[in-house]
């Protein structure tokens, strides 16, 4: 910690404010010099707290600003942990993802396929992605690459996909969808829809359609292909969450060190250089700075939590005027721009429980994207609590062209609520029991009340506050004009 002062003589030294000069009657000086100190150095003392308080609150907006990246980043290094590394590697979700599987807000009513692709490996990199995936490639700050599926080029048909490296000057050939990534490494995400069989969801035919994904460098000969590996990801303990102390911190001077300097704005390579982390230098943090930097890291959550809390004076968030429901993007693009701003806060807010922001959950497409309404508090505006038991009453036809599904997370961090029912979902691919009018009611509570189907359950943790999503696959017109609106969760006990 260096603290800089001129050798001074004793008269010389930096005023405190119990140490005033005695005014200058007749003599008028500019406001600032009158307002700071009376126009003399600080106590040296007073500086360096004020150097540390910056050095601080840097480390709060660095945390929150580049919460996007870290988010991706761990799930990388989790899953690369438990099913290895390389272009081929497609790790799926076979048997459903289910709450042992620690990522943010994951959907176990389809299957999915996560892999993570480094262009400054392999080079450019082509995508045979197979018909009817709903799907994205984002960049390492999950900026949307392109979607894949219906929304994408590929208008859910399948393609070949090329994806090329930052600053990429080489031949492009044609008869592909090409993208040039922000970023060298590169997330891929698809998801593919299961079946409806006898006693529910039949993953098996949304299984061999993720199977025909095929990956390898656009310049490599067939013989020096390595050959696709599907492991199956589920059932088993995988912890894809973003660090939650001081490793936020290094994992990041990694990701600083390895991208092109292109990928992160000046102005933010700005703040992250107040606190130490530049591209190529050592990152070297004296004691009373990890201090700060550990405190960073165990407030800046809080604040985003506390935002995700207190609610948006604007109401930009509410799908309705007569609901609980809330809009993660808050009426902004999936690049969190809403008219004249970044919307940085409703960015970091999305980044703590959830992942992947893509243009085909934003757009209201007809048909063809997906929708997700999500309650944290009941028609009371009381928070959702693990404790009590909830019913949420979908009315007759949701609309959705391929499939509803209801899921509940934990508020924290998005991961959901591991109790003995390891998948809390339920979807429309079960038989679940209607009412006479079609309505559907799904109950929400840490006992399965009586009388009440296993299919139309969802288990919570006592003590726990939880909140609810509704999704809505190929969202339809009731949807988007307000014809059909799902009712609030109302506290049964």
């Amino acid at each position: 910690m260096i603290i800089r002062l001129c050798s001074s003589a004793e008269g010389n030294a930096p005023r405190t404010a119990d140490s005033k000069p005695p005014t200058n009657d007749g003599l008028h000086s500019p406001p600032l010099v009158e307002q700071v100190n009376d126009g003399n150095w600080l106590d040296p003392d007073e500086a360096q707290s004020l150097r540390d308080e910056q050095f601080y609150q840097r480390a709060i907006y660095a945390y929150q600003t580049m919460l996007p990246a870290l988010n991706v980043i761990g799930m990388r290094d989790g899953s690369e942990a438990v099913f290895g590394t390389g272009y081929n590697v497609l790790p799926i979700w076979k048997d459903r993802m289910d709450s042992r599987t620690w990522v943010p807000t994951p959907n176990a009513d389809v299957i999915y396929s996560m892999s993570y692709l480094d262009l400054k490996v392999s080079g450019p990199l082509v995508v045979a992605a197979p018909a009817n995936v709903i799907g994205m490639f984002t960049d390492f700050f999950q900026r949307t690459i392109t979607d894949v599926g219906a929304i994408g080029p590929d208008r859910a048909r399948g393609g070949l996909y090329l994806l090329l490296p930052p600053n990429y000057d080489g031949h492009v050939p044609d008869s592909y969808f090409s993208f040039e990534s922000p970023t060298y490494n590169v997330f891929l995400f698809f998801r593919t829809v299961m079946a409806k069989g006898e006693k529910g969801p039949d993953p098996s035919p949304a299984v061999a359609l993720a199977e025909k994904t095929r990956i390898y460098p656009l310049w490599a000969q067939e013989k020096e292909i390595r050959a696709m590996e599907f492991p199956n990801a589920s059932g088993k303990r995988v912890d894809m969450m973003y660090p939650v102390d001081a490793t936020y911190w290094d994992k990041l001077k990694d990701f600083v060190d390895y991208e092109p300097t292109s990928a992160i704005t000046p102005e933010l390579r700005g703040v992250l250089a107040s606190i130490g982390i530049v591209k190529g230098l050592t990152f070297e943090p004296d004691q009373r700075q990890r201090e700060l930097l550990a405190k960073a890291v165990e407030v800046a959550p809080r604040m985003i939590l506390a935002n995700r809390q207190l609610g948006r004076a604007d109401g930009r968030d509410r799908y309705y005027e007569d609901r609980q429901y809330l809009r993660a993007w808050a009426a902004a693009t999936a690049e969190w721009m809403q008219e004249s701003y970044l919307d940085i806060d409703q960015r970091a807010a999305f980044f703590q429980y959830a992942y992947s922001s893509a243009p085909a959950m934003v757009q209201r497409t007809i048909g063809a994207g997906s929708k997700y309404p999500v309650a944290f508090c009941d028609e009371n505006g009381r928070y959702l609590d693990g404790s009590n038991t909830y019913r949420m009453r979908l009315p007759a036809h949701p609309p959705a062209a391929f499939f509803w599904a209801v899921t509940a997370y934990n508020i924290t961090d998005g991961t959901m609520p591991e109790t003995d029912q390891l998948l809390p979902s339920t979807n429309s691919y079960y038989d679940v029991a209607t009412n006479e009018d079609g309505s559907v009611d799904i109950w929400f509570g840490p006992q399965q009340p009586e009388n009440v189907g296993d299919t139309n359950f969802i288990q919570t943790i006592p003590n726990r506050h939880f909140m609810a999503v509704l999704r809505l696959y190929g969202a339809e017109v009731e949807f988007f004009d307000q014809t059909w609106k799902p009712d609030d969760l109302v506290k049964v006990s």
